[in-house]
């Protein structure tokens, strides 16, 4: 009892490790069902796995949607500035516990967008598919990550296990060719009447200025794409937001698709109920459903994968497979980020990224609980003992007998 009072937070984090394993989440599921995919999964690296603390908190911080990361940067800051300066001691050391904690929060969501790391890769067993994403930037967009090249794409996208990308730049068209280490394709995303228009193909430039009037004139766009060769995919959040009246009549005037799942934080809000009409809507007109990553250089993980059936085209030609997680944020008011996220997290551990959590909390746990002799170095409890045995003791200089 004396330890459990000692070490409150180890033990929390152990029962949360446990109990969140009665009712897990699955690695992944297919958008569209909700179901585990058949004919996919994650394969989980050694270190992603050896860390994996630390790659669960940043995967968690990744599958934030804006107004939840937000909330929960606010409260969990307020929380550590309140447990630091409330806690004992002198006035200066509280108030720089106070700010530590604040500062700390910061600093991991810093990492969660520019670490490097290991990640989670998408394995099929099936050879007739072919992961894909559907929408990607580099640096040449205006809001690309600087000095983020399409070769930095190609690899992001080959080590979570993609094998092709079509880069959709702002309203500009992706000329360069990329081979290696995946297929980089041509595509653009065209501003158009507050909606983001992905263009699928090595296509024309258009006159925005044309169809960016309203939304009569941007229902004109996809005719335009169609001259050009190009599938038209209306994109998430934008349809959603400003658009959801006018779907109806954007299928009407040739729209080729709908983005369902969209991993940038202002989209992963999108609601499941919005969605299921989304899908309803393009199974009965037979369209194109895809995920898009719509990375622009900022995080290490995506939270979409594309499962891609050649020789087939419409609705059924692609399987839109996601991390639970990000599906959830559309679910949870953002007030309760600070607490669900976590449980949400705990909720989709593997069972090797559970063993390495309850390894990591034990060791910590030893190391804290176990007190210093007397005259031991400051340290890490039984830590600092340890390091006793590196010291040089020198023998004592025999002393002298006074007259």
């Amino acid at each position: 009892m004396n330890l459990l009072r000692r070490h409150p937070i180890a033990f929390v984090l152990l029962a949360l490790v446990v109990v969140s394993a009665i009712d897990p989440l699955p690695a992944l599921v297919d958008a569209a069902t909700g179901a585990p995919p058949a004919d996919a999964d994650l394969a989980r690296p050694l270190g992603y796995v050896a860390a994996a603390p630390l790659s669960d908190v940043l995967d968690a911080l990744t599958f934030l949607s804006l107004d939840r990361a937000r909330a929960l940067l606010a409260v969990w800051a307020v929380a550590l500035a309140a447990w630091g300066a409330l806690r004992p001691a002198a006035p200066r050391r509280r108030a720089v516990r106070a700010l530590l904690g604040p500062v700390a929060l910061l600093a991991l969501g810093g990492a969660t967008v520019t670490l490097p790391r290991s990640v989670p890769r998408l394995v099929t067993s099936d050879s007739a598919l072919t992961v894909i994403d559907y929408h990607a930037h580099t640096s040449a967009s205006h809001d690309g990550r600087r000095g983020w090249t399409a070769l930095d794409l190609a690899r992001w996208h080959a080590a979570q296990g993609f094998e092709a990308s079509y880069v959709t730049e702002h309203n500009l068209l992706f000329d360069q060719r990329v081979q290696q280490p995946i297929p980089l394709l041509p595509g653009v995303e065209w501003s158009v009447a507050g909606q983001h228009i992905v263009a699928l193909a090595d296509t024309l430039p258009v006159d925005r200025g044309r169809f960016g009037r309203d939304t009569r004139s941007l229902l004109g766009l996809f005719g335009e794409l169609h001259r050009h060769g190009a599938l038209s995919i209306a994109s998430l959040p934008e349809y959603w937001l400003a658009h959801w009246d006018d779907l109806d009549e954007f299928v009407a005037a040739g729209l080729d698709g709908f983005e369902i799942v969209n991993c940038a934080p202002k989209a992963l809000a999108f609601p499941a109920a919005r969605r299921g009409q989304v899908l309803a809507l393009a199974a009965a007109r037979d369209l194109l459903v895809v995920g898009a990553s719509d990375n622009h250089g900022w995080g290490k993980v995506t939270c979409v994968w594309n499962l891609a059936l050649s020789g087939v085209r419409g609705y059924r030609s692609n399987q839109v497979v996601a991390r639970p997680l990000a599906l959830a944020q559309g679910e949870w008011l953002p007030w309760t980020a600070a607490y669900t996220q976590p449980w949400l997290m705990f909720r989709g551990l593997s069972w090797s990224e559970r063993c390495s959590w309850i390894t990591w909390i034990l060791v910590v746990l030893i190391y804290r609980a176990v007190p210093r002799r007397a005259g031991d170095a400051g340290g890490l409890g039984i830590l600092a003992r340890s390091l006793e045995v590196f010291k040089l003791r020198w023998p004592r200089k025999p002393t002298t007998p006074g007259p």
